[in-house]
């Protein structure tokens, strides 16, 4: 239903912008830093997740009309919406904890 290499792939982005955003800050022990970028990599996992299982939801009606994208798994009926719908739920949940 997603690819974590997608999620993975716009890790970075998320960091320098947390970089770009520490500059001003006083200097921090290594602790703040590692838990922080651990935080933001929840966050960014939450987010995406999410983000990518609503499109998941809301192309489903498309995607099965479409031969490229019929085979997903909810046009394919391999999941179910109720599933697909809770976990939307959950990975907002995590990012807006993480967050």
């Amino acid at each position: 239903m997603i690819k974590i290499e997608h999620t993975l792939f716009a890790l970075p982005f998320a960091f320098l912008g947390a970089a770009l955003a520490a500059r001003d800050l006083q200097p921090q022990p290594a602790s703040f830093w590692i838990s922080r970028f651990l935080w933001i990599t929840v966050a960014m996992v939450g987010a995406r997740s999410a983000a990518m299982t609503f499109n998941r939801i809301a192309d489903r009606r498309i995607d099965a009309a479409n031969p490229r994208t019929a085979t997903r798994a909810l046009p394919a009926g391999l999941l179910d919406i109720r599933f697909a719908t809770i976990f939307t739920i959950i990975s907002s949940a995590v990012f807006l904890i993480a967050a």
